[in-house]
């Protein structure tokens, strides 16, 4: 599936955060707007594999549902740690100050970009 390659080569981009000067602004702005596209590819990764499964849910449009049968159905899906990612997705437009850039920042690189990997890992191996 396409999306799931563009899934996979997205995240070894984020993968590569850490590597990077955190003090930068400019850095961490495109840490963020990174994990943006990462999370926006992985719900709808998830809806394509939901789809293929014949879930009813996947019908529907909406990443809170999807991540919701997602949880359901799939042994990778932590509905806390989606749930959240899906907000802080929904909150990087109103991200105006540099504490909130950090602490967000800092949730991609020591939880999000794990859920990501734990899909990437279950996904392989069930549809290799």
């Amino acid at each position: 599936m396409k999306k799931f390659e563009n899934f996979k080569s997205n995240l070894r981009v984020l993968e590569k955060a850490k590597e990077e000067d955190l003090s930068n602004d400019f850095i961490k702005s495109g840490i963020i707007d990174k994990f943006y596209i990462q999370f926006e590819l992985s719900w709808k990764t998830m809806k394509d594999f939901l789809k293929y499964e014949g879930v009813s849910e996947a019908k529907t449009g909406s990443p809170r549902d999807i991540i919701k049968a997602a949880y359901r159905f799939y042994g990778f899906v932590d509905e806390e740690k989606w749930l959240g990612m899906l907000t802080d997705r929904n909150d990087t437009a109103h991200i105006y100050d540099g504490e909130a850039a950090d602490r967000l920042v800092d949730k991609i690189l020591n939880t999000y970009i794990g859920c990501f990997k734990e899909m990437e890992a279950f996904l392989d191996e069930r549809y290799d």
